[in-house]
Order: C-alpha cells, then sequence, then structure tokens
C-alpha cells in the first residue's frame, strides 16, 4: 500500500531542528482562555478504576477548576500555560458531565466510564468497517451508546507535540463506524458484550509504515543502529532535504508519464497487439500474482462487447480500489483518471458516441508508489454498468509490465526519519489514561525481521514507560497468510516476522492473535476482520481481565529426538489437539537433518497431546518447521477450542 505523500510546510519552515529535540516540546500557542485537547471531549470515556488525568492551556498563573460527580479539583497554570489535574477514579457508567472553568467556562456532557483500548498499526488496523466482510449486514446493526470511538488524524512531526490534530469522540453508529478501523470495532463490541461495561476506542494507525516511526526519540537514541538518524534530525537542514526530494519525485513522475513505454509505444490504442502479453486475474494486488515487489507502472488490458443498442447509451466502467494511480483508457481515448488514492473505488462514465458494436477495448496504467499494488477490490465492483444493467469484468486480463520503479520518498513520508508518528499521533495520548492496546503491524519491517525483535518489544516498553500507568495490555496480531503458498519447503521473511512477533510474549502483560488461516493469497488486506476481533478479544479477557478460558492455540514448547522422529510438545493446548482436515492429516510441517535441507513431513497426533513428525527422505532429524512460509495455506493445526497453532521453527538456522 502506498504512503501518502503530504508535505507539512509548517513543519519544514519551523527549523525545529535549532532546538533541543530530546526536550523539545511544540507549544507556541499563547491562551486567552481555558482549552483542552482534542482527545478530551463530549462523548469521551474515561478510564474506570485508576486515577485519570485532565489537562489543557491556559494563561500563566491562572486557575482552572476541574469538577465530576463530587470531586472539584483545582490548579495553577504553569509559567508556560500548561495545566494538569489527577481525577480520583470514575465509576464505570454514566452519563456524567464534567464542567472545567477558568476564566471561561466547558461543559462536557454524555462522558462515561468504562475501559479505553487504543488501536494502532498500519494498514491492516486502519482498515475500515466499510471495507470488511461483514458491513452489508452489520451496518445495521453497529449502533451502541456504550461504545465511543476517537480518530487520530494523521499527522507527522519531527518533535513530541501535546495535541493531535482537530477530532472529537464519537458514539458509534453507522456513520461513525464506517471508516472506523473494522479490527478495533468488532474487538471492543466483543468486549462490550462481554463485561458489559463501555468502550472507549482510539484509532492510531498509518498504512504502509515501518515501527520505528511509532517510537519516541528517546528509545531510538538508545538503539545504536538508529542513534546516527536521531542525531541527524538536530542539525538537518529539512527545507534542503525536502527540495532535494522533491527534484527527485520530479524525475520519477517525469519517467512514469513520458518514458514509459506504454505511452511510448501507445499499448492503449485498440488496434495495439496484445497477444502476447501475460495473464491475470482482477480484481487482485499484483503482488500475489506473479508480481512481488514490483512498483511502478503495470497495464492491464480487457476486451468486452456491446449491442448496437447498448454502443449508443452512456456506459459506466467501474474498477472498484486501485493501489494507487490509474488512467483509464477506453478504444484509446482517456475517460478517466485518479492520482494518489489507493483507498478510493473508480467509477467513470463514457459518453455515447465514443463505444462501438461488437468488441471494444479497456486498458488501464496502473501506478504503484509502493507497496501493494494493482486492481485490489471485490469481484461486484469491477463491471461495465448500462442503464443499471451491469455486466462483470471480473476475470483473466491482459497484462505488462511498464516500468520497474519504485517512486522515492520525500521527506513528509512517515517513513522518512525515525519518530515521526510517536510526535505527531502518540505523544498527544499519553496524559489519556487506557486499559490497554491492541496493534496490527509488520508488514512492512517484513524484511528485516531479526531487528523487529528488538523494535517491537522496544516499542511495548516505551509506550508503557510514557503512559505511565503501569505494564498495561498489550495485545497484537500475527501476520495473516499471503502471497502464492511454497511448492517446496522454504525461507520466508514473513514467516521471520511472524517468530519475531511471536518472540515479543515473553513481554509481560502481553497476547497474541494468530491469523494464518483467514488471509488471502491474493489481497495483502483480508476481508476477514471480525475473527481477527474476536480472537484479540479472548486475549484480552484472559490477560487484562483473568477470565478463565482458551485464549490462544497451540504454541511451541519444545522437541525430542526419538530416532527417525521428532516429538513436539505444546503449550495453550486447551482441551486437546485438532487436525482441522476431515481425514485426520496434519499439514504444513517440514523435517530436516543436519544438512539444513528440509523436506515436507509426515505427522500426527499423539497421546499426551503430542505430535509425531517423521519423513522418509530424513533418517536423521534435527529440525522441524511448522507453517514458515509467507502463506502457510494449508496449516490445520488447532486446539480443540479452533484457534490456531503459531507457526514456529525448532531451529535458528
Amino acid at each position: 500500500m502506498q504512503i501518502n505523500h503530504v508535505h507539512p510546510v509548517n513543519l519544514i519552515k519551523i527549523r525545529l531542528f535549532l532546538m533541543p529535540l530530546l526536550v523539545l516540546l511544540i507549544h507556541t500557542t499563547l491562551y486567552a482562555e481555558v482549552k483542552l485537547p482534542f482527545v478530551i471531549s463530549d462523548n469521551m470515556v474515561l478510564q474506570r478504576d485508576i486515577p485519570v488525568n485532565i489537562w489543557g492551556w491556559a494563561n500563566p498563573g491562572e486557575k482552572v477548576t476541574v469538577a465530576i460527580l463530587d470531586q472539584k479539583v483545582s490548579v495553577k497554570a504553569s509559567s508556560g500555560g500548561d495545566w494538569k489535574v489527577s481525577l480520583k477514579p470514575i465509576p464505570a457508567g454514566g452519563p456524567y458531565e464534567m464542567t472545567i472553568s477558568g476564566k471561561n467556562t466547558i461543559v462536557l456532557k454524555n462522558i462515561l466510564g468504562g475501559d479505553v483500548w487504543l488501536c494502532g498499526g498500519q494498514s491492516n488496523m486502519e482498515w475500515p468497517l466499510s471495507q470488511s466482510r461483514n458491513w452489508l449486514t452489520d451496518k445495521n446493526i453497529v449502533e451502541n451508546p456504550n461504545i465511543r470511538l476517537f480518530y487520530v488524524p494523521k499527522n507527522m512531526s519531527v518533535g513530541p507535540l501535546k495535541n493531535t490534530k482537530e477530532a472529537r469522540w464519537e458514539i458509534c453508529d453507522d456513520k461513525s463506524a464506517a471508516s472506523f478501523s473494522a479490527v478495533g470495532f468488532y474487538f471492543g463490541r466483543n468486549l462490550n458484550r462481554e463485561l458489559d461495561v463501555p468502550i472507549g476506542l482510539i484509532n492510531c494507525n498509518w498504512g504502509g509504515t515501518d515501527i520505528e516511526t511509532w517510537i519516541s526519540l528517546e528509545t531510538m537514541y538508545m538503539d545504536k543502529d538508529y542513534a546516527a538518524a536521531v542525531e541527524k534530525m538536530k542539525t538537518a537542514n529539512l527545507e534542503q532535504m525536502q527540495q532535494e526530494a522533491d527534484r527527485k519525485i520530479r524525475e520519477w513522475q517525469n519517467a512514469i508519464s513520458h518514458e514509459d513505454p506504454g505511452i511510448v509505444n501507445k499499448w492503449y490504442l485498440p488496434e495495439y497487439d496484445a497477444s502476447g502479453w501475460n495473464s491475470m486475474k482482477l480484481p487482485q494486488a499484483w503482488e500475489g500474482a506473479g508480481l512481488p515487489g514490483l512498483d511502478g507502472v503495470v497495464w492491464f488490458r480487457r476486451e468486452f462487447s456491446l449491442t448496437s443498442a447498448e454502443a449508443g447509451k452512456e456506459v459506466i466502467i467501474s474498477l472498484g480500489p486501485v493501489d494507487d494511480s490509474d488512467e483509464c483508457y477506453v478504444n484509446g481515448k482517456l475517460i478517466g483518471k485518479t492520482e494518489n488514492r489507493y483507498d478510493f473505488p473508480r467509477v467513470y462514465k463514457i459518453a455515447p458516441g465514443l463505444l462501438m458494436e461488437g468488441k471494444n477495448v479497456i486498458c488501464i496504467k496502473v501506478i504503484d508508489t509502493g507497496g501493494g499494488g494493482g486492481l485490489w477490490g471485490m469481484d461486484n465492483q469491477l463491471y461495465t454498468e448500462i442503464g443499471g444493467d451491469k455486466k462483470s469484468l471480473a476475470g483473466d486480463w491482459h497484462y505488462q509490465v511498464g516500468l520497474n520503479l519504485p517512486a522515492p520518498k520525500d521527506i513528509s513520508s512517515p517513513n522518512s526519519l525515525p519518530s515521526l508518528l510517536y510526535n505527531g499521533m502518540i505523544n498527544p495520548l499519553i496524559n489519556f489514561p487506557v486499559k490497554g492496546a491492541i496493534w496490527y503491524q509488520g508488514e512492512n519491517n517484513a524484511g528485516n525481521y531479526i531487528k523487529y525483535r528488538e523494535l517491537f518489544p522496544a516499542m511495548i516498553k516505551d509506550w508503557r514507560s510514557k503512559w505511565n500507568i503501569g505494564n498495561f495490555t498489550f495485545l497484537f496480531v500475527q501476520l495473516a497468510n499471503y502471497m502464492e503458498p511454497p511448492q517446496v519447503p522454504q525461507q520466508s521473511s514473513w514467516a521471520g516476522l511472524r517468530e519475531a512477533q511471536t518472540m515479543t510474549l515473553s513481554v509481560p502483560n502481553t497476547g497474541m492473535a494468530v491469523i494464518i488461516d483467514i488471509g488471502d493469497a491474493k489481497d495483502i488486506h483480508p476481508r476477514n476482520k471480525d475473527d481477527v476481533g474476536y480472537r484479540l478479544s479472548l486475549a484480552a479477557l484472559k490477560t487484562a481481565y483473568g477470565r478463565e478460558l482458551v485464549y490462544s492455540g497451540p504454541i511451541y514448547r519444545s522437541m525430542e529426538i526419538s530416532g527417525d522422529k521428532i516429538i513436539l510438545e505444546f503449550e495453550h493446548v486447551g482441551s486437546g489437539l485438532l487436525a482441522k482436515d476431515k481425514y485426520g492429516y496434519l499439514k504444513s510441517f517440514a523435517i530436516a537433518g543436519a544438512d539444513q535441507k528440509f523436506f515436507w513431513a509426515k505427522a500426527y497426533i499423539a497421546p499426551g497431546n503430542k505430535i509425531v513428525v517423521s519423513s522418509d527422505a530424513v533418517r536423521d532429524p534435527v529440525a522441524v518447521r511448522y507453517a514458515w512460509a509467507d502463506n502457510p495455506d494449508d496449516a490445520n493445526l488447532y486446539n480443540r477450542e479452533g484457534l490456531p497453532a503459531s507457526p514456529f521453527r525448532t531451529d535458528t538456522w
């Protein structure tokens, strides 16, 4: 998925690099009246059972009083205009009303006491409820006044900010939930049903982001691999860096527009011979269809037929969402284009006169700046429509690569420097107490999964230290299955990233939802978000609320070599191990000897919830791997509670 290239000119011009960056707090407004951060508003949920911070800004020395229920607390604003009070725990329930008074008075209404969860990560956490598989049904039943939603606007900063961009808490209904995190919504709804207490969800994510941008500068500076980058931020001339980045972007755009062979050779003309092009089923992201890692330009062509009567009418062509930009040609004429909107469905109208009776040719130039690319929507979004009659365009299309040319990153990419999203989106929240966090991220870091073993635990510890409310619960989603399944056992960066996530369970008060059984080989954004939210809620009920239940699938614990077999033992077996196969066969196991060559293995469940693994090709086995692939689509080890086993390996090769 693309990184949206926004240009925060105000950040560039302010010359923040002249300030000591590690203690920087952007705060330049002189307050003539009491003001509050956006996260403190009508409809908010305040975390129950622990002291609650209420803070804001006023004139230096101004007395500010906060009153709620039977509490009334006063404080004087500092010389810089900051003030903060700590309230005694607010009970679950409501609605409550809060009054904040100084030279002016603010009254906040419809406040609830309950549990607040931060929903963070990249695009799979950002993925909106309206694009998930059950939206057509769920949109009629999402309204729930005991669930409140706060969407943190996207924002980057070279220094830690005190406030988010403008936002507000909203009551959960079909309008507010439609654009909210689907994973977050299902997680929160399950908790609300189980606990019968109000739930507040803070949606704080950005598609296509590295974990480095979500960690504070202090923590990044302590990592020797990033200390130089953080140090560079103190003295960098951001204007100069942006100018250089802009120059590279202009060069890239010129190549895309003028040097692309599809433009040079006019591939969009109907008479062009595309018979030698390859075939791809659409819609799907092209990374899962033979073009892994390709960024740049790919052209797609397909013919469709019209009757004489149809050709004389207005025709609508729907392509669904295209990642990232597209130019759509019909019979050689450009009928529409959309730039840098990976999540925006394309619908183009063709006036009568351009189309012909019989064969017509549609040709689409797709431009991907990074991450996923292509026509990635659903089958029912790809069609022609004439007078209300829709004809599907889903299926085989011809395609040809124009340019394999990744877009350069500008300085305003969240991944261009460490901590940019921590500064702009997380730091403004750290005074607001939470029950815990759920996290879905890692796709962007799969290329360096070894480093993720350090970065992910470091981020959890970093956030906990910033909130300063103890080791609050931190739950995360292991990467789903994606891309082509392997024909033979092989190395896998996504499997390595999943391993790094599993290792993070060693951090206290954490939990993991395994979802290698609900991904999509052809789509990095699987639409099944309800099961993801449900599995996270199981982990929350156990980890955060102490419920006695099975909340995890089997986790590898130990191995024993017995002749030509390896015997495995597991934790979290629940009421027993299960092969989810009508014949009872276990799949996705591989075994190797000292030569480190893996072969697909036979495996079965033995008494005592052990698994015995062997292969006729390996007489003296030393290691086993399970579901060790980008897409272990045949992995079928579960516990009887229906939760899948986490992928693992017994080796360290």
